[in-house]
């Protein structure tokens, strides 16, 4: 723990893996207390692991499917009844919604080899979870922002949104998450504007490539590795752990001025 810095309560999605679980190891390692939150039962496993890893005291899982409403508000719920206190929120949880029976594995559903029926359930999917999970969560952690008075040395709230760089460069194969990236961007400036006169900072980060399991198809050969790392010129992609810091810098109680803002952080891969 960070010495002269107080405990805040962090509840951060899609935390049993990758981006999200690297997210809770840095809050952890500040000295907050962490919501490890999953989808379900097939990411139990990981998401306990990752509990177990998390240094200090205080901390929980809690599944919910961000694309249930009714899941959310419980765990919102849950997550304030467990920290007593939800001083941050991280909208991390994501996913490339497969096509049910056309695309790859990947989630890749260009409109001109996709069927409508696949093409429906892809965007239905995606949003639900990507966009409408996130500011559905958002609603219920705010509104207990709002109740509660800030705790010694600790502000109102910190609210960051984890976006893509596709929400800005465009996804051809996967437009789906592109356009819900690009909604959750807009929803998080929306929220800055709005929650700001409650001292309630929101921001967002606009990832590139990240050596997670998500980005897996972009690392599966050399060929595609030396593709995806070209388009840095440091020639490398994002580990979680650099995310990670920088969601950690968007939340510090010194960093309420940057509330609205969009963070590329992709490498200089896009420029904008």
């Amino acid at each position: 723990m960070q010495t002269g810095t107080p405990s805040r309560g962090v509840l951060v999605t899609g935390a049993s893996r990758g981006v999200g679980a690297a997210v809770a190891r840095a809050f952890a390692a500040r000295g907050d207390r962490v919501v490890v939150h999953h989808r379900g039962a097939s990411s139990t496993e990981r998401a306990e692991e990752v509990l177990a890893s998390l240094g200090g005291t205080g901390h929980l899982r809690v599944p919910a499917d961000l694309a249930d409403p009714d899941a959310v508000r419980v765990l919102a719920d849950a997550a304030v009844a467990g920290l007593g206190r939800v001083d941050v929120l991280v909208n991390n949880a994501a996913m490339i919604v497969p096509p049910g029976s056309s695309g790859s594995r990947r989630g890749d559903h260009p409109l001109d080899a996709t069927s409508y029926e696949d093409w429906v359930q892809v965007w239905q999917r995606t949003l639900a979870t990507n966009l409408l999970g996130p500011a559905n969560l958002t609603w219920c952690v705010a509104r207990h922002m709002l109740e509660v008075a800030p705790g010694d040395g600790v502000p109102v709230g910190r609210v960051v949104n984890v976006g893509s760089r596709g929400a800005f460069r465009g996804e051809p194969d996967i437009p789906a998450y592109g356009a819900s990236k690009a909604g959750l961007h807009s929803f998080g400036q929306s929220m800055a504007q709005h929650l700001g006169r409650h001292g309630i900072a929101v921001t967002s980060i606009a990832p590139g490539f990240i050596a997670t399991e998500m980005a897996g198809y972009a690392l599966a050969d050399e060929a595609a590795a030396e593709a995806t790392r070209a388009q840095s010129p440091f020639h490398r992609v994002a580990t979680p752990e650099e995310v990670a810091g920088a969601v950690l810098a968007l939340a510090a109680p010194g960093a309420e001025w940057a509330s609205g803002a969009v963070l590329d952080f992709n490498g200089a891969s896009h420029l904008r």
